[in-house]
């Protein structure tokens, strides 16, 4: 098909897709998918973006009317491209009532969601609405919502009073079963708002799930301005990412109508359970395990984590003997490819992953990470001393001061509490069942499990650190 008549499908398309929270992970995954389906199909596919939070990205886009660059980082080189699906980016604080009537346009068949695991205010331990969550207060008491939940409710909630079909809700988020967990956030929500709505919204609602992979580090302004002297024009909006991608998606939308995302090789399964469980464990659980041990022996990326032989010996055997024999794989995936493939991409010295970034938000990424893979190992009767530790690694971590005594800037939403129990404790065995205690993380009958060993290795990184307690292993 000749290059311009992609082109011109792609500019001409109107908005079919609104997502909410564009950050760099959608713009380099979800959004360039997109773009091919509509270059290679047609179909009104472009996207309408929402930040939840501030207006830095509408700000950076809104130069190049909201096209970009997308820079892959290979070891051998980088290859550019330019991603014109995007028209606009609606800031929510500034303007709700926009983004409502954005998403209840009849012309919206999906809204997509990257807002990180804490953006669904739910409870990580149990997946369900969190009632006391502040923004679903604010949600309750207000018809301009301020939360994900709270936007996905109030726009289905007018499409259901103007007899319009609901739209699609796909989040794009490393949480498991997150199609189920999404539905169910927001059928709560709107069973305390309307509960004729909320009956509506199950019956006529699609929630697919998804399983999303591809490494996008945190742009660095050195990029931009690097990118910005060789193109010469404003390269704000550019995210960069590794060469591989994978995006598995249950195929069950509403009234069927979606982005022929086949064709651009997207994986359409009707239950994505296998997939997401071996990405968040594999994938998701290592990289956590490395954030934290790797940033506590002093490693600022994973890539460099990868090059310190002790570290990369703890991956190698935390995949073989704790992570894998608790999967399923997917129909026709060898995991021990997959780990291997995991290892020289976790290894790239193109993606400067920082530790500091993939530690964020660890009480909301650690039940779907690493304790889900802990809990059945324990019901198994397997040993997990490498995810024992990972998990110590974090306390270690949120106690706020690092090895050699330096703070260590936590961006948590729990931080504030996490550092005090910390501290509230003198000894090893004291911080963990403290930490233990903190029920929105750890189930009871599980912690009752964790606490003598956790404790164990959390002594271990107390009095030797790390590296040392790496190679105890």
């Amino acid at each position: 098909m000749p290059a311009d008549l992609e082109i011109e499908r792609v500019v001409n398309a109107k908005v079919g897709i609104v997502h909410l929270g564009l950050g760099a992970f959608y713009r380099a995954h979800g959004a360039i998918f997109i773009e091919e389906a509509v270059a290679r199909s047609g179909g009104d596919w472009a996207i309408a973006g929402v930040s939840l939070q501030s207006p830095t990205t509408r700000d950076r886009m809104a130069p190049r009317n909201f096209e970009y660059t997308a820079v892959e980082l290979g070891p051998d080189g980088e290859t550019r491209r330019d991603v014109r699906i995007i028209r606009d980016v609606l800031v929510a604080p500034e303007s709700p009532e926009a983004v409502l009537a954005a998403m209840a346009s009849p012309d919206v068949k999906i809204v997509t969601l990257t807002v990180t695991e804490k953006g669904y205010c739910h409870e990580p331990s149990t997946g369900r609405l969190n009632q006391s969550h502040p923004d679903i207060q604010k949600d309750l008491a207000n018809a301009l919502p301020v939360s994900a939940p709270g936007y996905l409710v109030r726009a289905l909630q007018r499409r259901f009073a103007a007899g319009l079909a609901p739209f699609t809700v796909m989040t794009c988020d490393n949480l498991p079963h997150n199609g189920k967990v999404v539905r169910g956030v927001v059928l709560d929500l709107a069973r305390l708002i309307d509960p004729a709505l909320a009956d509506w919204i199950e019956r006529e609602g699609r929630f697919p799930s998804t399983m999303v992979d591809r490494i996008v580090p945190a742009t660095k302004p050195e990029d931009i301005e690097r990118l910005s002297a060789v193109t010469g024009r404003n390269e704000d909006g550019l995210v960069v990412h590794e060469p591989f991608r994978q995006w598995v998606v249950e195929d069950d939308f509403v009234g069927g109508e979606r982005p022929d995302l086949g064709a651009v090789g997207v994986e359409l399964v009707s239950d994505v359970a296998v997939y997401e469980h071996m990405k968040l464990r594999m994938l998701n659980g290592a990289h956590s395990s490395l954030a934290y041990l790797g940033y506590l022996s002093g490693h600022k990326t994973i890539a460099d984590t990868m090059a310190d032989e002790a570290l990369a010996g703890f991956v190698t055997r935390l995949w073989s003997e704790e992570i894998i024999p608790a999967l399923t794989p997917p129909p026709g995936v060898d995991l021990a490819g997959y780990a291997a493939a995991l290892k020289a991409r976790f290894a790239n010295t193109g993606i400067r992953h920082l530790t500091w970034q993939i530690a964020m938000d660890g009480s909301q990424k650690l039940p779907q990470r690493i304790l889900s893979t802990l809990g059945e190992n324990l019901k198994a009767g397997r040993s997990s001393p490498r995810l024992m530790l990972a998990v110590a690694a974090w306390m270690r971590y949120v106690g706020g001061v690092d090895e050699a005594g330096a703070p260590i800037e936590v961006k948590d939403p729990l931080a504030a509490r996490l550092r005090e129990l910390f501290d509230s404790a003198a000894t090893a065995e004291g911080k963990a069942a403290a930490l233990l205690g903190v029920r929105e993380i750890f189930d009871p009958a599980l912690a009752s499990q964790l606490q003598a060993p956790v404790a164990e290795a959390l002594g271990l990184l107390l009095s030797q650190g790390a590296r040392k307690s790496v190679q105890s292993l």
